[in-house]
């Protein structure tokens, strides 16, 4: 499975207000657009929390991780395109785009479900 042009299996996952508290404080994050529905409205942006873009990159790592067990991420290159929101399922993919030795390259992309693309972008793998 290492091959260009073979897709790499997807991950799949439902985005949940209540993770939103932990990783706020992770990342000392206290922009209300992620804890609070009547922030978000007001700001305009409808009325669902608003995941944070470490944790829509980490769906895509963890699906480059369960695909490529004996690898470790080299570099990754992302754009941010919509937000992902409180009950949002996404599916984190990829598809192989080049392999030279034992690094891999990918392009990689986390899709709403209904919604179209929440990211997309490029990451390396090395093997272990």
């Amino acid at each position: 499975m290492t091959e260009p042009d073979t897709p790499l299996p997807t991950l799949t996952h439902t985005v949940r207000a209540a993770a939103m508290v932990p990783i706020a404080d992770i990342l000392r994050d206290p922009n209300p657009i992620h804890l609070d529905p009547a922030a978000v409205k007001a700001a305009g942006l409808g009325d669902r929390v608003i995941n944070q873009g470490p944790a829509n990159l980490a769906y895509v790592m963890n699906m480059l991780a369960r695909a490529f067990p004996d690898h470790r991420l080299e570099q990754m290159e992302s754009r941010f395109l919509a937000n992902v929101r409180d009950g949002d399922t996404v599916e984190a993919g990829g598809m192989i785009t080049a392999r030279e030795g034992d690094r891999i390259t990918c392009d990689v992309w986390l899709n709403v479900a209904d919604a179209g693309p929440a990211v997309k972008g490029r990451a390396t793998l090395v093997r272990r």
